[in-house]
Parts: structure tokens; sequence; C-alpha cells
């Protein structure tokens, strides 16, 4: 996640993809998506980071990878082992991209898959951005993680998961952010497995689209 946008998701729980090499070629069947691609401001990236509390031995599951950023960082700043997982060809491909131009090739690698099948039970720290009811159905394959893992999400909560630490992050105006998205605030979620649970009492904010 680093020119980026996190914890994305393109994924589609009615269509698994037919390939799950990492630089499969791209499918020529339309693919469904739950949510759409949109970029995540850098600063975003950097304090979702920095509230993952990133040390040697982590491993990053980056969600929705959209294009890598999240992951390359990761990489880049704490040399930790990382995996962005994508089921949108077109992003895995400039996931790849981006780590074969940062070279971190030795500890990044990018799947095309849906997260939904997806066994992620190595990941000590989980990037999410996508809808209230995605993160809500992939809380059981979260519950899982060993204790102490870090989930982090970008400005949608998880069902009645007590958050650890919630941050309200304002941002600039960042260039390929469309201006229609158009707010410069945002919430970021911290729950560390095994979470606490707490009654609902509002849905999770209502942005439509997710990104990295």
């Amino acid at each position: 996640m680093l020119t980026v946008a996190i914890v994305v998701g393109v994924l589609s729980s009615l269509l698994t993809p037919t390939t799950e090499a990492a630089d499969a070629p791209a499918q020529k069947h339309a693919i469904a998506r739950d949510v759409v691609y949109v970029s995540t401001p850098q600063a975003v990236v950097d304090k979702m980071l920095e509230m993952a509390e990133i040390k040697p031995g982590d491993v990053v599951y980056d969600l929705g990878c959209g294009d890598g950023r999240a992951v390359v960082t990761a990489a880049k700043r704490y040399g930790v082992k990382a995996v962005g997982v994508d089921i949108d060809p077109a992003r895995v491909k400039d996931s790849l991209d981006n780590v074969r131009s940062n070279k971190v090739e030795h500890l990044v690698s990018i799947q095309q898959k849906d997260i939904f099948t997806l066994d992620f039970h190595e990941a000590t720290v989980v990037f999410l951005y996508l809808l209230p009811a995605l993160n809500t159905r992939l809380m059981p394959q979260l519950a899982k993680l060993k204790p102490g893992s870090r989930v982090v999400s970008h400005d949608f909560d998880m069902g009645d998961a007590k958050p650890s630490q919630v941050v309200i992050l304002t941002t600039n105006e960042e260039p390929g952010v469309p201006r229609d998205w158009g707010r410069n605030e945002h919430i970021l979620y911290k729950w560390v497995v095994p979470w606490e649970t707490e009654p609902l009492t509002s849905p999770g904010k209502g942005k439509t689209g997710s990104g990295k």
C-alpha cells in the first residue's frame, strides 16, 4: 500500500477466479466485483501501517490490494513478508509492476484469488478497505488468526467487533484520488485477535467503494 490506497476489495463472493498464479495472464471473461477500486491517500496508508505496529517476523496480508502499495510499503519500510490479494487481473498486474519496480520480489507476493475462499492463516497483520458487509463476512476467517494478530480497516467497521483503536485522520487532496470521493477525513479501525464484542448501535460508515 504505498502510493496507495489501502486495503481494497474488488472481490467477488459469486465468482472465483480460474487462475491462482500471481503472474497469470488476465482473464478474458467478466469479473463480478463487490466494490469499486479507489485509491487511498498515502498518508492513510502510512497511518494504517503505524497502527498495525509491524515488527520483525510479521506477515502482512492486504485483502483487496489494488496496486499493491500497502504490501510494497510494508516490505520496504519494515522488511517483512507481505502478500497482496485481488480478484481483478488488472489490479494484479498493477501490483506486480509495483513490486518489481520497487525490487521487493523477495518479500512480496501477489495472488489473484477470492478473499472469501483464501487461506490466510499465516497472516499476523491484515489490511482491509472493504464495505461493512464484506468486513463482517470475513470475521469468521479473521477470528481464527493467531492471538495478537492485528486487523486494520480504512473507513469501515466490522460488525459487533469492538476496535482496540479508532483514529480519525485528516488528509490533503492527493493527485489521482477522485474529487467526488470528496472528503479528506478518514476513520481507521484496529482490532487485535481475539477481539471483544459490543452491541451494535449504528451501521459502519457509509462509503460505497474501496481502494488502495
